[in-house]
Parts: C-alpha cells; sequence; structure tokens
C-alpha cells in the first residue's frame, strides 16, 4: 500500500522531469557560438527579408536589397537598380534594362548580407552584453575570423532571434574599411521580385 506522503505515481513524474531538466541545462550552458549557430539557422530559412548597406568608404554606394528564397536579389542603388534571378541578371540604368548571364554559384559568393552566418564554425564568438539598436535591446555579439583575410564582425540580434544590425571590418587593398547592414521586414510576403519586363 503506497504512502500518503508519496503517492504511487511519484517516481514515473521524477522520470518525466529528467528531459527537462536536460534541456534546461543546455540552455544554461548554450555558449555565444551556439546562440549565433542558432541565430544562423534561423535567418537561413527565412523566406524573404530586406537590408540596407552602407561601407565606411564613402566612394562604395550605399544600398538596399530585397531578398526572397531561394534566389532572388533585388539591389537598389544610385547608379540603378540590379535584380537576380538564379545565374541572370536584369540591370536597369537611365530608363533601359540589360539582362546578362552570371557563371553559375556567383551570387551565393559575392552576396555579403549573409556570408558571415554561413561561416559560424570558421569564426570565434564572444558575448558583449546588450547594446540598443533603434531604441530596442538586443544582445550583441563579436565575431573573429582568422585567415588571409581576417575579419571582425560585430553582431546585434534582437529579441526575435533575427539579426538587428552586423558590421564588419576588413582590410582590401592594404585599407580598412567597414560595412554597416541593417536588417529589416523579415517574411514580409510584401517582398515580391520578378524579372522585368
Amino acid at each position: 500500500m503506497p504512502s500518503p506522503l508519496r503517492p504511487a505515481h511519484a517516481p514515473r513524474r521524477a522520470w518525466l522531469l529528467v528531459p527537462l531538466l536536460l534541456l534546461a541545462s543546455v540552455a544554461v550552458w548554450a555558449g555565444p557560438k551556439e546562440d549565433m549557430k542558432a541565430m544562423s539557422l534561423k535567418f537561413l530559412a527565412l523566406r524573404s527579408y530586406h537590408v540596407t548597406m552602407e561601407n565606411s568608404d564613402k566612394r562604395m554606394p550605399k544600398m538596399d536589397m530585397d531578398f526572397v528564397a531561394p534566389n532572388r536579389y533585388r539591389m537598389r542603388m544610385p547608379m540603378g537598380t540590379q535584380i537576380v534571378i538564379g545565374d541572370t541578371m536584369y540591370m536597369t540604368m537611365n530608363g533601359r534594362t540589360m539582362k546578362m548571364p552570371m557563371p553559375k554559384g556567383t551570387v551565393t559568393q559575392w552576396r555579403e548580407s549573409d556570408r558571415a552566418f554561413r561561416e559560424i564554425d570558421q569564426m570565434q564568438v564572444e558575448a558583449l552584453g546588450m547594446e540598443a539598436v533603434n531604441g530596442k535591446p538586443p544582445k550583441k555579439y563579436r565575431m573573429t575570423k582568422g585567415g588571409k583575410t581576417p575579419t571582425t564582425s560585430l553582431i546585434w540580434v534582437g529579441l526575435n532571434g533575427f539579426p538587428a544590425k552586423m558590421q564588419t571590418t576588413g582590410s582590401a587593398n592594404k585599407r580598412a574599411d567597414t560595412m554597416t547592414i541593417h536588417y529589416s521586414r523579415f517574411n514580409d510576403p510584401a517582398i515580391k521580385i520578378e524579372a522585368p519586363k
């Protein structure tokens, strides 16, 4: 006969708590690199988003870019608009549109808005606490990558688990420059990218 102080189903409840305790301990001990991996997986699974990109080298134009999965981009620059669909680029300048094929895989190599999120395993990641962006208090991280072209990225991750802002500093032609990217409009169905007619 079970003790009135210890119900018969108590051991079963205890076993049910074991997975929950394990999950809690993983969450407690997850480090900044694990945070970045989780964020990058969530970001790379987006159907669409918008970014603005600005370089510290003022000779480089400011750019707005829309992305629609899996391979559609629209880039607006002072010189004109470029639309990329797969391996085809449409460039519109002065009211005229040119269609140009690109070597296969070119887009994956040069797109900067998600490059860092594809290279988390190659980077060292540090948590830097909280710092407001646009009045909101996201978490701030530093990611560094060594090698022939070392880079340092500061990333602010919002409460929604997506990046709010990233600053990447590297050196090109023996000069250091910084690219600042602001992210918004995650999974916005209003973002549509079609080939120009």
